[in-house]
């Protein structure tokens, strides 16, 4: 199988590197100016078809432009909003929330944010206890969701609630699309471990008018579970930028620290470290093609396997590279003046997201 970008993959590869690398570092807060920035160069329209002003483009491409974003400690909301609320509306959303929102994300004028675990529901998406009762042409919303990404910043929220059904079963789940700012809507902002931020969100009493179902009443869980999947897919790519990064860096420390009056890269045991590291990323590189390759397979088993294999191999090799990177660093892999432990907490929230290394073993295993 041929991995070669094409041309127009590499260039927009070799852009989008240099353009996140250039932008200056906002310390996790949202950026509207870097967020218009990212509207005018069309990435926000990449999982948006053609027909409401986006690019239709192939998970190849997010892939590229994740990958260069975890070279750079991308913090903006991206891949929540471009890639899977983007890919949610395209799929799940009448014609008219199509028409009316996807639009909004490609021009950079609207933000969501995924409101779907919940506390105690680890990383079950159908362990759900918000409710949502149906009065005549609306819904009351009540109920809490945990570890919302970049909750502060987004103007709607996609939240899943349950219609019907026990609290765990995949039938009756609904999604909904509610402002943020909306009565009973209360938000608690905190910054997570790697500077980005997240936020515990309360629903009481939040009216929402029929018309911001998403999808259809009680069928929400398997396209929320798809649309999850492209971002479990956008991450692997951001960890393998964050890893490649990582080793960049310790490579170039290698080179130039010296002991005994020589570079310590000359010795052995270190270079054994590095080609181990070095072997952990290839591993994680042909992980992360292979997510974006079936991230869009038709048979829900086969890519939901891939998807798992995927997230913890990338987990394992990301844990493997920040630990050796740190260490190789020695002392000063510790300190706030390097960056080497910054990629290293973003690698571990990677990792957390949407189901650690250990849950996706298992669910692996379930699948089988």
């Amino acid at each position: 199988m041929n991995f070669t970008y094409s041309e127009e993959q590499q260039m927009l590869a070799d852009t989008v590197t240099r353009w996140a690398e250039a932008e200056p570092s906002s310390q996790g807060m949202f950026s509207e100016e870097r967020w218009t920035r990212l509207a005018e160069l069309g990435l926000l329209g990449l999982n948006v078809s053609e027909e409401y002003g986006g690019l239709g483009s192939s998970p190849v491409e997010t892939l590229i432009v994740m990958q260069a974003f975890g070279r750079a400690l991308f913090s903006d909301p991206f891949m929540p909003t471009a890639v899977v609320a983007a890919s949610l509306l395209a799929t799940a959303g009448s014609a008219t929330q199509r028409s009316e929102l996807l639009p909004r994300i490609v021009a950079g004028s609207l933000r969501l944010a995924l409101a779907t675990l919940e506390p105690g529901g680890r990383f079950d998406l159908a362990d759900i206890g918000t409710t949502a009762v149906r009065k005549a042409d609306s819904y009351t919303l009540q109920g809490r969701k945990a570890v919302v990404l970049h909750g502060d910043s987004a103007q709607l929220l996609v939240v899943s609630a349950r219609t019907s059904g026990a609290q765990r079963d995949a039938d009756g789940v609904t999604l909904f699309l509610i402002d943020a700012r909306a009565p009973g809507v209360t938000l608690k902002v905190f910054p997570t471990i790697d500077g980005q931020r997240a936020a515990e969100i309360s629903l009481a009493d939040v009216y929402v008018p029929a018309a911001a179902v998403l999808g259809d009443i009680g069928s929400g869980y398997l396209p929320l579970e798809w649309a999850l999947d492209k971002g479990i897919a956008a991450l692997c790519a951001e960890a393998v930028g964050a890893m490649e990064k990582l080793m960049e860096l310790t490579t170039e420390h290698l080179r130039t620290r010296k002991q005994f009056g020589q570079p310590i890269g000359k010795f052995q045991a270190l270079q054994h470290r590095v080609a181990d590291m070095q072997i952990a990323i290839e591993q994680a590189r042909s992980m992360a093609l292979m997510a974006a390759a079936m991230v869009d397979h038709p048979q829900r088993v086969e890519r939901r396997k891939a998807l798992s294999a995927a997230k913890a191999m990338i987990g394992r090799s990301g844990n493997f590279v920040g630990q050796q990177a740190v260490q190789l660093h020695g002392g000063m892999g510790m300190t706030a003046e390097l960056t080497v432990g910054d990629y290293f907490k973003r690698l571990t929230c990677i990792d957390k997201t949407w189901g650690n290394t250990e849950h996706h073993v298992e669910l692996y295993g379930d699948l089988l």
